[in-house]
């Protein structure tokens, strides 16, 4: 039998209910079998990147305790986004729910599918805030103390919501 990894899980939404779509993004990983255990951030309201003509987004971060590889797990939450209403229009473009694989065990890989660790989560805010909130001393892997990239996303305004 595999051995349990743990996995930080990047969810934001910002069109309907979007603190609604968290929650149940979040009953649904719980109810995946693979998927042992979970606590979850704060949630917090930030601003879009990229493409910016859209509503604000609700960000949260979810440790997971979790018997699935990388791969495997990035698919079951690519089920869910779609389980839960998501529609793909173009890149950075609002969205019901967005799930990306931050970090999985001590891992870094570069696949078609996935590259671990995230490879623009030191860049934003609305990932290291939350992140920081569930593991103060996390390191991502090749980059170091992620609460070393704190002073770069300053800028970066966000509302811990209630």
């Amino acid at each position: 039998m595999t051995s349990p990894f743990t996995a930080y899980v990047a969810l934001g939404a910002n069109l309907g209910d979007p603190q609604s779509q968290l929650r149940s993004a979040l009953a649904a990983m719980s109810a995946h079998p693979a998927i042992l255990s979970i606590t979850a951030s704060s949630f917090y309201a930030s601003a879009p990147v990229g493409y910016a003509n859209q509503p604000d987004f609700v960000n949260a971060v979810a440790r997971v305790t979790t018997l699935l590889m990388p791969e495997d797990l990035l698919q079951a939450l690519l089920d869910i986004e779609q389980q839960l209403g998501r529609v793909r229009s173009f890149r950075n473009a609002p969205r019901t729910l967005d799930l990306d694989v931050l970090l999985h065990g001590g891992q870094v890989q570069h696949s078609v599918t996935l590259t671990l660790p995230h490879p623009r989560m030191h860049e934003r805010a609305f990932v290291l805030l939350p992140l920081l909130e569930l593991d103060p001393e996390i390191i991502i892997p090749g980059r170091g103390a992620a609460r070393e990239y704190l002073a770069a996303v300053a800028d970066q305004n966000l509302t811990r919501l209630d």
